[in-house]
């Protein structure tokens, strides 16, 4: 059933060790213009946290920040279970897309091994290497697709290879960018589905930059509602959808599911 209020895990049940990731008056220029003021966000662990927003609000930029790709001001900390900052957390990332040779002879096999070994990928490959990526792929449906060459796969498929590298090695904070653009309807729904039981079964943190709002009101314990540099509003999705601010900026209500949430089929 799609939550009717928002759960609030206890911390001390956190499993990868991380109770929160504190993000407090983030804020990132560039070429001298504002592309976003004063984020305030605390993201937990074991919640999936949906970004919505037009293009240009500064989604991918938060993602960005959170990876230390570009700078920021403001404060980003990781809290432990007791509330004190820990370690920087293993972060995994998914691009919206992958910009690659098509017509390359390389296979999803020697993409695990060019990531996880200093071998150059045309020699023959361990046993181990060949076990992890098997491992790996397995947890997102896409063990299949070891032996196929890159350039032949589906987007989902390719997505899904991308989401297995994503996880190797396990991250504490999962952090999507529009990861399923392009990609047909079942692939939308499958994708979602193996993403809400990574969160169930891995205790992750996951951050999903999305615009298949149907898909991540179903899917998400929160949702944020990033507009003209700032966060215009969050909550629950239901909290969010039904905003009057967001059903302006978007022409639309948005669809309110009435399946089960966490990866059940309506």
């Amino acid at each position: 059933m799609l939550h009717e209020n928002l759960k609030k895990k206890e911390c001390v049940t956190c499993g990868c060790g991380l109770c929160c990731t504190k993000i407090q008056n983030l804020s990132v220029t560039r070429n001298h213009t504002e592309i976003l003021k004063d984020i305030d966000l605390h993201i937990h662990c074991g919640d999936l946290t949906a970004i919505i927003g037009l293009n240009g609000a500064g989604k991918s930029t938060l993602l960005k920040a959170i990876l230390g790709e570009i700078s920021h001001t403001g404060e980003l900390t990781f809290l432990d279970a007791d509330n004190n900052r820990t370690r920087r957390p293993v972060i995994g990332y998914v691009p919206q897309k992958l910009d690659f040779d098509c017509g390359s002879p390389v296979s999803v096999q020697d993409v695990f091994a060019a990531v996880h070994t200093n071998k150059p990928v045309w020699f023959s490959h361990s046993k181990k290497i060949r076990e992890r990526a098997y491992k790996s792929l397995s947890s997102v449906q896409a063990a299949h697709l070891i032996n196929r060459r890159l350039g032949i796969l589906s987007g989902g498929e390719l997505q899904r290879v991308m989401l297995a590298l994503a996880l190797d090695p396990k991250p504490d904070l999962l952090l999507l960018d529009e990861p399923v653009s392009g990609i047909d309807n079942n692939g939308l729904k499958l994708f979602y589905k193996i993403v809400s039981n990574l969160r169930e079964n891995y205790d992750l943190s996951i951050i999903l930059v999305s615009h298949d709002f149907n898909l991540a009101a179903q899917y998400a314990d929160r949702v944020i509602f990033l507009n003209d540099k700032i966060v215009a509003c969050s909550g629950t999705p239901e909290e969010v959808f039904s905003n009057q601010k967001v059903i302006d900026t978007f022409g639309m209500k948005i669809f309110k599911p009435t399946g089960n949430s966490g990866g059940a089929d309506n």
